[in-house]
């Protein structure tokens, strides 16, 4: 396998590091903090990489994107993660609601989305999930009914992040299967203002924005919300979730948080027991694995395998995940939790550790994620 970033790689890390270490304060660890000036920060953020060219640097140009490559894209994306992700909430719209609009979307939607998208000015939330229907997606029950020359919505979305930001959602509704489709899944693009739509907020030790749940209530909808064709939302569906698992470069942030306990414990690194440096050195190599496996999903978006390849890059990141978050505890003990400013990663465990706890359980459970897979290499069966 020989998947190289390209003779720019480098200087584009440069170019993003120089960035984040001119635009982010010390100690940045995500946008999504008690501290509402960290939000403001990811947006502002979001707003110059995207007058640099880079937020959107792998979609064509005529939808505002640089017309670079989905390598390129992936060193922007391994240099946010490697940093706390400060593009916030963004990367929904970056990594799949914008590709679907491009492959599936009328004229009138990529007009009104892409450019909106492109230049960091607003974020979207997915309501897949529901209260019986989590990984499940085949089990929905949202529904959208035929009313005239337009729809009525009903139904419940759980675990919806970013909800209470979002200006727009990507929906999944059953509907009744139309003239030349046997499908029941359709999607639409709501407004999160229309009449009808209620996010409330869910309590977790994620923090602010991460999960909601969102009511719809005989909302309204027309045909020029509906995004691919009535009855094909499950293909966009698989393609998006495909495009969402390969997006998050969880084994990125593992790594740097690695390097970076190895570096600030200086001296203190040798007294650590050998059982605890063994382990570094082993996550340190499965994580170079779950690297190579998101990059084979990568070079295979566009082929019928990407979602079982990006379902094994999704379970070798997610555990991955998990690992490092407890090895940094057990490296660090009671200091893991020291946040102060001359702390070893001050205040950085903590905050990996509770969101790689969700990490098996987003944009699908694990389990089902090795069913996927499982069923790929059975070949069907």
């Amino acid at each position: 396998m020989d998947y190289a970033l390209g003779d720019d790689a480098a200087a584009l890390r440069q170019r993003l590091r120089d960035l984040m270490k001119t635009h982010l304060p010390d100690r940045f660890h995500g946008a999504f903090t008690d501290d509402p000036e960290d939000l403001a920060t990811a947006e502002a953020f979001c707003r110059l990489l995207a007058k640099e060219g880079l937020l959107t640097l792998a979609w064509p140009e005529e939808y505002g994107g640089g017309g670079g490559s989905v390598w390129q894209q992936t060193v922007v994306r391994e240099e946010m993660w490697a940093a706390h992700e400060p593009r916030g909430a963004q990367y929904m719209g970056v990594n799949w609601v914008g590709p679907a609009i491009m492959r599936y979307g009328t004229a009138d939607q990529k007009a009104t989305h892409l450019a909106a998208i492109s230049a960091g000015e607003v974020i979207w939330c997915q309501g897949f999930s529901e209260p019986e229907a989590g990984t499940d997606l085949a089990s929905l029950r949202t529904r959208a009914v035929r009313d005239g020359d337009g729809w009525v919505i009903n139904g419940q979305k759980i675990w919806t992040s970013y909800a209470l930001m979002a200006r727009w959602c990507v929906l999944a509704t059953r509907t009744e299967p139309v003239e030349g489709s046997s499908g029941r899944h359709t999607l639409f693009l709501i407004p999160m203002d229309r009449a009808g739509v209620t996010a409330r907020p869910i309590r977790s030790m994620l923090g602010p924005h991460h999960l909601n749940e969102v009511f719809f209530d005989n909302v309204r909808a027309s045909d020029a919300d509906v995004l691919g064709e009535v009855g094909g939302g499950w293909q966009v569906i698989r393609e998006a979730l495909a495009f969402e698992r390969v997006g998050i470069a969880r084994y990125a942030r593992c790594e740097s948080l690695l390097e970076r306990l190895r570096v600030e414990l200086g001296q203190q690194w040798a007294d650590l027991p050998e059982s605890i440096r063994t382990r570094w050195a082993r996550a340190l190599v499965d994580l170079r694995v779950a690297r190579l496996l998101a990059y084979r999903a990568v070079s295979l978006l566009d082929d019928p395998a990407a979602p079982a390849a990006a379902s094994s890059a999704r379970i070798a990141a997610t555990t991955c995940d998990q690992k490092v978050a407890e090895l940094l505890f057990d490296a660090l003990g009671a200091a893991a939790m020291d946040a102060t400013p001359d702390a070893v990663l001050d205040g950085a465990v903590d905050d990996h550790w509770r969101y790689a706890q969700a990490a098996t359980v987003a944009s699908g459970t694990i389990e089902v994620q090795r069913m996927l897979v499982a069923r790929e290499l059975l070949g069907g069966r």
